[in-house]
């Protein structure tokens, strides 16, 4: 019997790996059995693959795997479906659960069925009944010695797990996070006299990390002191492969608290970490890639406005521009996360436009878009097509830019700022031209070796290039247009900005939102960083809108 399935492949799930085999001679299939089992004990991401090898030779040799081994395989197989294979994990689990029963693996099948629920769409309320339903059940079967202490505990976690992720929907969500955080409390002191357990260990340490998780934006020392603990667990029990979250989340704190240099170190060393037989996954170091450029990002901005602060380097850009490339490198593939993809190429072309490299620019935000309209996140999507447009305005395509602007200008008006709405209708009048315009186009300056056009010094950086360009008319975007403007016009006055012809120049494509940004105070972004931790904390509730900092 495989451990795989035909869909299992077709879903994308990862193949296993041949590289540990000396060449194509047969393998003992009981040694190969005997090292699968080993790496699931241990968590190991590799373990999918040696089950997969072990069935291999199995069936060559006439045997099959027996339905407790069948099961560790599909579980295994379901902890490794990422980004694109991810829908797979429900299903896996579940048929894990019937033959963890078959086998009398009793606890074993509670913590498959629990997964299920965790990797299932229908998370949420209901899931979190039945997972609350399973932990009950694990502890009734620990007292009568038929679920292990580990199976009991990651039952537990993963059901706090959920509940962390609906703390925010919580009528009282301070309240509901301190009793998490209790109950978490009372897990590490169930767990902690069995730490002797490697896969007890590990739950210690995710436990931990989750407690930092809902500390940090009440109490970011703590927060600090949890993720630590966290990674030391990992450490002592020699599992670092899955740290790269806690790491990501510890450096997010950092930030939070001003400490740039020490995140950035600690990203730098999660890159640079060779993990002997268990490297980073393509997904992690990209998301790794990701938070160090921010990182850089923040302690440039923190030193430059410090008295006498100095602006980047060139050599400074180079390794952020660098960062980002290979985080985009990293996400590449049939089973690449599409939310960190798209990121990472809206960030890399961003740099590029940020450097007047337009044309490398434009493909890259154009990707992004692709990739923003899957996920369905409307922060991210204005952000590229604001800067989509941008590029396409120096490069001479007005139309296609004021169209650009006034579908982002349409997406950011459902906000509940309306000065970014306004901001954008504006700034497409703006690339429209004054009424009455010949229809032809008015370049301000000449065209470079990469068919750019460059604009006079007070006019070339992104934010506020080609504000007075005359464009030609867009048809079907007037009636937008004459929106947009009044929309801005109420907006600014309503913030006290002077109405009329004195509003000013376009503000600045930074001031839109950040994609992807925390959606809730206890909720986690892509970079590690949690909602509620850090500056953007303190920003005013009228104003904050999704994603900003």
């Amino acid at each position: 019997m495989s451990s795989r399935s035909p869909d299992e492949f077709r879903l994308g799930v990862r193949p296993y790996d041949r590289r540990a085999g000396t060449g194509d001679e047969p393998e003992d299939p009981h040694e190969l059995l005997h090292r699968a089992r080993r790496l699931t004990a241990h968590g190991h991401p590799w373990a999918g693959s040696a089950w997969e090898r072990a069935a291999t030779a199995l069936q060559r040799a006439g045997g099959a795997l027996t339905p407790g081994d069948h099961a560790d395989a599909l579980d295994a197989t379901a902890l490794d479906c990422r980004g694109a294979a991810r829908p797979a994990a429900g299903p896996l689990f579940f048929r894990a659960a019937d033959l963890h029963e078959q086998a009398g693996q009793r606890g074993k099948a509670l913590v498959s069925r629990a997964r299920a629920l965790v990797a299932g769409p229908g998370r949420g309320g209901t899931a979190c009944a039945r997972l609350a339903e399973l932990c009950e059940r694990a502890t009734a079967l620990h007292r009568i010695g038929q679920a292990e202490a580990a199976e009991t505990a990651t039952v537990r976690l993963l059901h706090l797990r959920a509940r962390a992720d609906l703390l925010d929907t919580a009528p009282d969500p301070t309240a509901e996070a301190a009793a998490l955080r209790e109950e978490l409390t009372r897990l590490i002191a169930f767990a902690a006299p069995h730490r002797a357990d490697p896969a007890v260990l590990g739950v210690l340490a995710d436990t931990r990390a989750l407690l930092g998780r809902i500390a940090a934006p009440d109490d970011p020392a703590a927060a600090q002191t949890h993720l630590r603990a966290a990674l030391d667990d990992h450490r002592a029990g020699g599992r670092l492969w899955p740290a790269t979250e806690h790491r990501l989340l510890l450096a997010a704190v950092l930030r939070s608290t001003g400490a740039h240099e020490e995140a950035a170190a600690l990203l730098r060393a999660a890159l640079a970490s060779g993990v002997t037989g268990a490297p980073l996954r393509a997904a992690d170091r990209a998301r790794l890639c990701l938070a160090l450029a921010r990182t850089l990002s923040g302690s440039r901005d923190q030193e430059r406005a410090a008295p006498g602060g100095k602006e980047e380097t060139a050599e400074e850009g180079g390794e952020r521009l660098s960062l980002l490339a290979e985080a985009v490198r990293h996400t590449e593939g049939p089973a690449q996360d599409v939310r960190v993809g798209a990121l990472a190429r809206l960030l890399l072309g961003v740099a590029h436009a940020e450097r007047g490299r337009y044309g490398k620019a434009l493909g890259l935000l154009e990707q992004a878009l692709t990739g923003f309209a899957e996920d369905g996140d409307t922060t991210a999507r204005v952000r590229a097509r604001a800067w989509l447009a941008e590029c396409l305005l120096h490069l001479g395509e007005p139309g296609r830019a004021a169209r650009e602007y006034a579908l982002a200008a349409a997406e950011a008006r459902s906000w509940g700022d309306p000065r970014h709405g306004a901001a954008l209708g504006r700034r497409t009048a703006e690339t429209l031209g004054p009424a009455g315009s010949s229809g032809k186009t008015a370049h301000a300056g000449r065209p470079d070796a990469g068919g750019a056009t460059a604009l006079p010094e007070e006019t070339h950086r992104p934010e506020t290039a080609g504000t007075h360009r005359p464009v030609p008319e867009v048809h079907g975007t007037s009636g937008t247009v004459d929106a947009d403007a009044k929309a801005a016009t109420e907006a600014e006055a309503e913030v006290g900005a002077p109405a009329g012809g004195s509003r000013g120049p376009w503000p600045g494509l930074r001031a839109l939102p950040e994609p992807f940004g925390p959606p809730a105070c206890y909720q986690v972004d892509v970079y590690g960083e949690v909602g509620g931790a850090g500056p953007q904390a303190a920003t005013a509730p009228g104003t904050r809108v999704q994603g900003c900092e």
